[in-house]
């Protein structure tokens, strides 16, 4: 079956709950989209949504990418040759991962489609369902606690909570949470806010607190100098973020950084799925835990993730919330949520349909 048409188009889907992070205001969620469409009319769609001090390419890029993409090494191949033309578009996209990803994602859909399997058929299910954690950006102490007893009250039992300006007030903030909700298990992301300094003074001041762990504490460029001070008691806490972008950055993280025993996946980071199987292969072999995160994200995305995710053996984490407060979108369906437990939908390819 061959491919008919390749297109790409955005669209601003809102949210219903801005929020702040250590360097940044989100107001607005722009993605940009790509379907891809076989000559029996079945459509494909991937969807992306990068950040730009994360990767080096905005959104507003990755449109302007899509919109000026040559696409005839898709156009009348067949989709079965598949596996060539997902490497294809890594190869001419590595180096813009949002814009890769949107093509990689909607090839993942299509393909998935044509063989008539869930595409974490095509992966190989090893679990049925993980709970997501839901997140709350920098707000004041009363904020933090209204939105958690709130996300409480919809079943939601993981908390993560962004940090990084203040580890003091930070704790503070995670402290009220677990008084109010002590059943809450509660996850930091500092965003690269913190120095070592800050870090110790932050677990220590919220050493009461259900802590699962700290994501990306320190600036990507140091990193790997910073997590090699810190003791093993706040060392297994810390999850590698920002500073997990590829494949080779998974081998340095496992050469250099021994001691950080999580990597979150994104697939706008690895540039879609291949990238990120073949971060999760790496952390595989090394015994590192798995962690799947997002942006601020279409269904779509964040049911390619879920798919690829539930193929895992050693995925423990799931932090893929970034669809939930998006006012709209351009599909629905891809997954369930029931008391914060994430499952697929059971239909063929990411099992989304166009609304």
């Amino acid at each position: 079956m061959k491919i008919k048409s390749v297109r790409s188009y955005s669209k601003d889907l809102g949210t219903s709950r801005p929020y702040s992070i250590a360097y940044k205001t989100v107001d607005q969620v722009m993605n940009a989209f790509v379907e891809i469409e076989l000559d029996n009319g079945m459509i494909g769609i991937g969807a992306a949504n990068p950040s730009r001090s994360v990767v080096g390419e905005s959104v507003d890029e990755t449109i302007a990418h899509l919109a000026t993409a040559d696409f005839s090494y898709l156009e009348g191949k067949d989709i079965a040759c598949f596996e060539g033309l997902l490497k294809q578009t890594r190869g001419f996209f590595e180096q813009i991962p949002g814009t890769n990803a949107a093509i990689d994602i909607a090839l993942h859909d299509v393909f998935a489609q044509f063989l008539e399997v869930p595409l974490v058929n095509y992966f190989g299910q090893r679990q049925a369902t993980l709970p997501t954690s839901v997140t709350i950006g920098i707000k004041n102490v009363q904020e933090t606690v209204a939105e958690a007893e709130e996300y409480h009250g919809m079943g939601f039992r993981i908390l993560k909570v962004k940090t990084g300006l203040n580890p003091e007030e930070d704790a503070e903030r995670v402290i009220k949470i677990t008084e109010r909700c002590p059943d809450m298990v509660l996850r930091v992301d500092a965003n690269q806010g913190y120095s070592v300094p800050d870090l110790n003074a932050f677990v220590k001041n919220a050493k009461q607190v259900n802590l699962e762990f700290i994501e990306q504490p320190f600036s990507i460029k140091t990193f790997i100098d910073q997590v090699n001070q810190l003791d093993k008691s706040v060392l297994d806490l810390v999850v590698a973020d920002e500073s997990l972008r590829s494949p080779q950055d998974a081998i340095r993280l496992i050469k250099e950084a021994p001691g950080v025993s999580i990597f979150n996946i994104k697939l706008m980071k690895s540039g879609g799925l291949l990238g990120a199987k073949y971060i999760a292969q790496i952390a595989a072999y090394s015994g590192v835990r798995l962690m799947w995160g997002c942006n601020d994200e279409s269904i779509v995305s964040i049911s390619a993730a879920l798919h690829l995710a539930l193929s895992c053996d050693h995925t423990h984490f799931l932090d893929l919330d970034g669809s939930l407060d998006l006012i709209r979108d351009v599909v629905s369906g891809g997954f369930m949520i029931h008391n914060g437990e994430m499952s697929l939908s059971g239909r063929t390819g990411l099992g989304v349909k166009f609304i």
